[in-house]
């Protein structure tokens, strides 16, 4: 008996033998996956479509918000846009739409000649209480109104000059774990365990949570990983990193059940998406009574190389990053505590640097009496 099909997948085929996949709610809009079916890239593409899809899509009143963002999703700007980034937006949008306005209607029917450069920045305003969230925000609809400017759907983009708020840690972001954290974590899951693997791979390889995800056997060759990165901006591809894999990453692949393409799967034994993945780690951190994130073990990890001497280039070759500036922000940090312990004692008055320690008190007895025999 053939296998059900997943809720709302749809298969077309042409007159000429192509086949396609959608994904559908009701009479929603088609999204379409590109990736070949049954790849782990199709299913993350699925996952990400579903809970993208619109049940409501097509019905909004011309010339709205809603509608003027329905055109937006249907468009080659957000095709070109990773899996992740249309899922970011796509709830983003969501909300906004849905968001009551103080007349009783809701923000999706304001018509777009309405909304000012005000109007963003009261929405800022509301949502400064969590500054990424709202930069993200800002972020989406910046990327709204450049395209409705290049088709002629507005003559003005309310969001220029909209400045993004400066939240705390901005340099660096999630929460580093400590060592502390790492060995609680280790103590409540141990090797042999999905939670086990996927923190071992998050903190020995240095990967986002993206490319932790994707990676399998696929990538590895002599005891070395080679994968290129999912993260690019305007377009580019990844960086290409390698590096090996180190004994207690290979000790936990060897004592855990894995995926056929991918080390980590679920437990249905399907391929991650990076979003779900990174839901199911913060609730695996939060039953060890850790309060990191996959993305805090990838710091955790960095901070780690460059306190024990690595250089801005052997970061950069680790985890991917293209430019310095990310590997500065450890290695400055490192410095600065190197620094600090080798200066420290400089902080003691002079007279002090000459004198020894006092010995112990244990032992204070027995150095008198040995001084008495002496003749000291």
């Amino acid at each position: 008996m053939p296998r059900p099909r997943p809720p709302h997948l749809h298969r077309e085929q042409s007159r000429h033998g192509r086949v396609a996949w959608y994904v559908r709610r009701g009479g929603g809009r088609r999204i379409r996956l590109r990736a070949e079916y049954g790849a782990p890239e199709f299913w993350a593409e699925y996952l990400s479509a579903l809970e993208g899809a619109s049940p409501a899509a097509g019905t909004a009143k011309p010339h709205t918000l809603a509608w003027a963002l329905e055109r937006y999703r249907n468009s080659s700007a957000w095709a070109a846009l990773s899996n992740a980034t249309r899922r970011q937006r796509e709830n983003i949008f969501r909300q906004v739409v849905e968001q009551k306005q103080p007349s009783g209607g809701l923000a999706g029917d304001v018509l777009l000649r309405q909304i000012t450069a005000e109007t963003i920045r009261a929405a800022r305003e509301r949502r400064a209480a969590k500054p990424h969230a709202t930069n993200n925000f800002i972020k989406s609809m910046r990327a709204f109104f450049a395209w409705a400017i290049e088709n002629k759907v507005v003559a003005v983009d309310p969001t220029r000059g909209i400045k993004l708020l400066h939240g705390p840690n901005d340099e660096i972001g999630h929460h580093t774990w400590t060592q502390e954290e790492l060995d609680r974590f280790e103590a409540q899951w141990p090797v042999g365990t999905r939670e086990r693997l996927a923190y071992d791979l998050l903190l020995y390889t240095g990967l986002r949570r993206g490319d932790a995800v994707r990676l399998g056997r696929q990538h590895v060759q002599d005891g070395l990983i080679t994968i290129r990165t999912e993260k690019h901006r305007k377009g580019k591809p990844g960086e290409l990193i390698s590096i090996p894999i180190l004994p207690p990453l290979a000790a936990s692949i060897a004592a855990t059940k894995t995926g056929d393409m991918t080390y980590l799967v679920t437990e249905a034994g399907l391929p991650w998406v990076k979003e779900s993945f990174g839901n199911w780690f913060a609730e695996v951190c939060r039953k060890a009574g850790c309060p990191g994130s996959a993305h805090g073990l990838r710091k955790a990890g960095a901070t780690r190389a460059a306190e024990r001497g690595a250089t801005e280039r052997q970061l950069m070759a680790i985890f991917g990053w293209s430019s310095p500036r990310m590997a500065a922000i450890y290695t400055r940090a490192a410095d600065r505590k190197r620094l600090a312990t080798d200066a420290a004692p400089l902080l003691l008055p002079a007279h002090s640097e000459n004198e020894t320690p006092a010995p112990a008190e244990s032992s204070a007895g027995d150095s008198a009496n040995a001084r008495a025999k002496s003749g000291a």
